[in-house]
């Protein structure tokens, strides 16, 4: 497959996830800041609304293509704090519950892997930063 296809099918499976992310979040505040709550986060209300903000815009402009390589680098730096917030060491004495966890610490790692790819990638011909680099050649 060529390199351009293959950077839009990225953008568009990483995308898959925060977009719809970002809209549950926003659409259900309540649910969200009180898992937030639930995890000690401060403001819990405020830190749901910015994170679904941000889960909703970033993922956006990765599924675009706009801005790919800063977008790609919040959201790297964004999975890796969601991981260790969220997953390290959650599960308690519940083993069931624990390896679940450690899974979903390490699939927040390896997303955050895919977009530094993207970012050092860039977003390919099939983009709107790949469409401003050719308006500007």
């Amino acid at each position: 497959m060529p390199r351009n296809a293959l950077l839009l099918l990225s953008r568009l499976l990483l995308a898959a996830l925060f977009v719809p992310s970002g809209f549950h979040a926003l659409t259900d505040v309540a649910g969200t800041s009180g898992y937030f709550a639930g995890l000690g986060l401060p403001l819990p209300t405020l830190t749901a609304w910015a994170t679904g903000l941000f889960e909703l815009i970033a993922g956006l402009l990765i599924l675009v293509g706009l801005k790919t390589q800063i977008v790609a680098l919040l959201l790297a730096a964004f999975c890796i704090a969601a991981a260790f917030i969220g997953h390290y060491g959650q599960g308690g004495d519940d083993p069931t519950l624990a390896f679940m966890h450690s899974q979903m610490l390490m699939k927040d790692i390896a997303i955050a892997g895919g977009f530094l790819a993207l970012a050092m990638a860039g977003a390919g011909a099939y983009s709107t930063d790949g469409r401003m680099i050719v308006g500007r050649a």
